[in-house]
C-alpha cells in the first residue's frame, strides 16, 4: 500500500489519479499513525520550500519523515517534494531541508554559460538522459517528460543522480539515495514514461516489503 503525504502543499489529486491510473492500492493522509502503516510514501509538493518546510515541522510530519526513511521504508519526492529532500534552499532566502541528500535548492539561471537566454521557469516537455542504472529506470528509454519549476538542485552527489534534463543548466530530473527517491518533473502528468516511472516505485516498494 502506498500512502501519499498530504501536508496542505501537494498535487494530491493527480498523484491519486494516477496511481489509480495503474491499479497501485494506495491512501491520502495527514495522519501520521496512517501514514506509518504505508509500505512506501509519496511527498508531492508545489509551492515555495520555505513555506512547505515550515508546515512539515509544526506538523511534525518532518520528524516523521525521519524515522520513516531510517526504517528503511522507500520514500519518493515529486517536484517540490523531491527538493525538499535535499540539505537546504536558496528560494525566499535559506532554508533547511530535510537532508537526506546532499545539494543546495537554486534558482534556475535565466541564461546558460554560452548566455543564451531561457524562460523561467522551466516548464514543459524535456528529455530525460539517463545516468546510470536503477530499477526506477527499468525496462525505460530516454522519453520526455512535463516539468514546472523555477528552482534546481545544485552541487548534487553524483552517485545520487539517475536521470538529468539539460534546460539553461543540467537539472537533477531523477534522484536516488538507498531507499530514498526524488523526481523533478511531474510523473503524474508524463504520459507513458511518467506512469511507467511510477510503476517502477510502485513495483519497487512491493518487493521491499515482501523482503522484510
Amino acid at each position: 500500500m502506498i500512502g501519499i503525504v498530504d501536508y496542505g502543499m501537494g498535487n494530491l489529486f493527480s498523484v491519486d489519479k494516477a496511481l489509480e491510473r495503474i491499479g497501485v492500492p494506495h491512501f491520502i493522509s495527514s495522519k501520521r499513525e496512517e501514514l506509518e502503516s504505508a509500505d512506501g510514501l509519496i511527498l508531492p509538493g508545489v509551492g515555495s520550500f520555505k513555506d512547505a518546510m515550515h508546515i512539515l515541522k509544526e506538523t511534525g510530519l518532518a520528524a516523521f519523515l525521519d524515522g520513516y526513511v531510517q526504517s528503511g521504508k522507500p520514500l519518493l519526492g515529486i517536484c517540490l517534494g523531491m527538493q525538499l529532500l535535499f540539505e537546504e534552499s536558496e528560494e525566499n532566502g535559506f532554508s533547511k531541508g530535510l537532508g537526506y541528500l546532499p545539494g543546495t535548492v537554486k534558482e534556475i539561471p535565466s541564461r546558460n554559460e554560452a548566455g543564451e537566454a531561457f524562460k523561467v521557469p522551466h516548464m514543459g516537455w524535456n528529455q530525460l538522459i539517463f545516468k546510470r542504472d536503477s530499477q526506477l529506470l527499468e525496462g525505460l528509454e530516454e522519453e520526455n517528460v512535463y516539468f514546472v519549476h523555477s528552482y534546481f538542485v545544485d552541487g548534487i552527489d553524483e552517485n545520487d543522480l539517475i536521470a538529468s534534463a539539460q534546460y539553461s543548466v543540467m537539472v537533477p530530473a531523477v534522484v536516488e539515495k538507498d531507499n530514498v527517491y526524488g523526481m523533478q518533473f511531474h510523473p503524474e502528468k508524463s504520459s507513458r514514461l511518467g506512469m511507467a516511472l511510477l510503476k517502477n516505485f510502485t513495483e519497487l516498494v512491493l518487493e521491499k516489503e515482501s523482503q522484510s
